[in-house]
C-alpha cells in the first residue's frame, strides 16, 4: 500500500503530536505515526514551566475547557542524601500534569486539525529518493504501509528507530534508567521536591486528580543492585535518601502508571537533523533534573513546523530548510545545554554536602540557577 502526503512525524509523543497539529492546521497532508498507542503512561517527570503556557494557547490546548485541574507548583525544593534543603521559587507558575491527560488533549486537537494518527505501526526503512521526496516504509498491524512524503520529521524520542541514519551525535558516557509511578494520598504543597541519592535523584511533583507523581532518573549500576521493578528501583532510592523514603511512605502506587525506559543518555551537543530534521528528544535529552524538557519539546515542534510549512510550500529550497532550522535551533537550545550539563555536574559534585548553606548565605544563587536552565517566552501568537 503507498500512500502519497505531504509531511510524516515519526513519534506521537508532546513533541511530534504538537509539529503534526500545526502542519495540518497550515493545510498540509500529515500523518503522525508511533509504534505504540496513545494515550499511555511515559516515563516523565510531568513538570510543564511557565514557559509551556503560551505554546499551549496556541495549540489550542485550554485545560480550563477540558475540565482538568491540574496542579500548579511555584517553587523547587532540592533535599540532600545527608538532609540539606535547598529552595528557590520558580520564575511563574508551573503545570503538574500527567503525560497520560497531555497526550490525549494533543492528539484530539491534532485529529481536529486534519492529522491522521497511525499508530502501532513500527519504521522498517526511511530513504530519500532522487526527486527529494522521502520513501518510508513502516509495519502496520502487519501490513507494509509505504509513505511518499515530501517531507519527514524525527520525533521519536531519545531511542532512534532501527535502521536509521544518524549524523554522529555525541551523548554522555554515563548511561542512566527513567522509572516513573503515580501515587495517591501524599500530600504535597505546590512544588517540586527533587531528592538526591547516589549518582541521581528522584522528583515529586503533584498533578491532575489528587495524584502524585514520582519520578526518578539513577545511574544504571544503581538500578541494578536495587531490583528489576519499577517499586522496587523506588524502594532501593528510599535506602539512600531517609526524607524520600518518609514521603513516598505516605502513599500507595496507583496499579498500571509504572514505566521505565533505558538506556538514557544526556545530549553533549544538539542534533537537529540528520536525514530529516529532529524535535524533543529526538534532537536532545537536557539533564532531567533542569526539568525543562516538555517545553524544549513544545518550543521545537513551533521552530521546526515554521521551516517545514516554508519548504513544503515552496518559500524556500530543500538546503535552506535545512540550514534554517539547524541554525535557529542552535542558537534556541545550544546554551540552555551547556548551562544544564554544567549545573548538572555541579550537582552531582562531592562537595553538594556545602550547597544548601552557600544558599542560605547566598538566597539569589538557587534562583538564578532555576533561571539558567529555562527557555524565556516567545511571544507567540494563534
Amino acid at each position: 500500500m503507498l500512500k502519497q502526503i505531504d509531511v510524516l512525524v515519526i513519534g506521537a509523543g508532546i513533541a511530534g503530536s504538537s509539529c503534526a497539529l500545526q502542519l495540518a492546521r497550515c493545510g498540509h497532508r500529515t500523518v503522525l505515526l508511533d509504534r505504540q498507542a496513545f494515550p499511555r503512561h511515559k516515563t516523565c517527570g510531568e513538570f510543564m514551566s511557565p514557559e509551556t503556557k503560551e505554546m499551549l494557547k496556541f495549540l489550542g490546548v485550554d485545560l480550563l475547557v477540558e475540565q482538568i485541574a491540574p496542579s500548579t507548583i511555584d517553587k523547587a525544593v532540592i533535599i540532600m542524601p545527608h538532609g540539606g534543603v535547598i529552595e528557590a521559587p520558580l520564575p511563574g507558575q508551573a503545570i503538574g500534569i500527567s503525560r497520560f491527560t497531555l497526550d490525549r488533549l494533543l492528539h484530539e486537537q491534532a485529529c481536529r486539525s486534519g492529522t491522521e494518527i497511525a499508530a502501532k505501526a513500527s519504521i522498517t526503512g526511511v530513504k530519500q529518493l532522487p526527486n527529494g521526496y522521502y520513501e518510508v516504509e513502516a509495519r502496520q498491524e502487519g501490513q507494509l504501509v509505504r509513505y511518499e512524503a515530501k517531507a519527514v520529521i524525527g520525533a521519536y524520542g531519545a531511542r532512534k528507530p532501527r535502521g536509521l541514519a544518524s549524523s554522529g551525535e555525541s551523548q554522555d558516557e554515563t548511561v542512566y534508567v527513567g522509572v516513573k509511578s503515580h501515587y495517591r494520598g501524599i500530600s504535597i504543597p505546590s512544588q517540586v521536591e527533587l531528592y538526591f541519592c547516589q549518582g541521581g535523584y528522584v522528583g515529586l511533583s503533584p498533578i491532575e486528580d489528587g495524584l502524585v507523581n514520582v519520578a526518578a532518573l539513577l545511574p544504571l549500576d544503581t538500578v541494578q543492585r536495587a531490583g528489576k521493578s519499577v517499586l522496587d528501583i523506588l524502594s532501593g532510592a528510599s535506602r539512600e535518601n531517609t526524607r524520600f523514603g518518609a514521603r513516598l511512605s505516605e502513599g500507595t502506587p496507583v496499579p498500571g502508571t509504572q514505566v521505565s525506559i533505558a538506556p538514557i543518555r544526556v545530549s553533549e551537543v544538539p542534533e537537529p537533523w540528520s536525514q530529516f530534521p529532529h524535535i524533543g528528544d529526538a534532537m536532545l535529552v537536557i539533564p532531567p533534573l533542569c526539568g525543562d524538557g516538555m517545553s524544549i519539546a513544545l518550543r521545537s515542534s513551533l521552530l521546526c513546523s515554521q521551516w517545514t510549512d516554508k519548504y513544503l510550500r515552496g518559500e524556500v529550497s530543500f538546503n535552506e530548510w535545512e540550514q534554517g532550522y539547524m541554525a535557529e535551533a542552535a542558537l534556541e537550545f545550544t546554551q540552555l545545554l551547556s548551562r544544564a550539563r554544567r549545573i548538572q555536574k555541579l550537582a552531582f559534585a562531592k562537595t553538594n554536602r556545602l550547597y544548601p548553606g552557600l544558599a542560605r548565605v547566598l538566597p539569589w544563587l538557587a534562583t538564578y540557577l532555576v533561571k539558567a536552565t529555562r527557555l524565556s517566552e516567545k511571544g507567540i501568537k494563534q
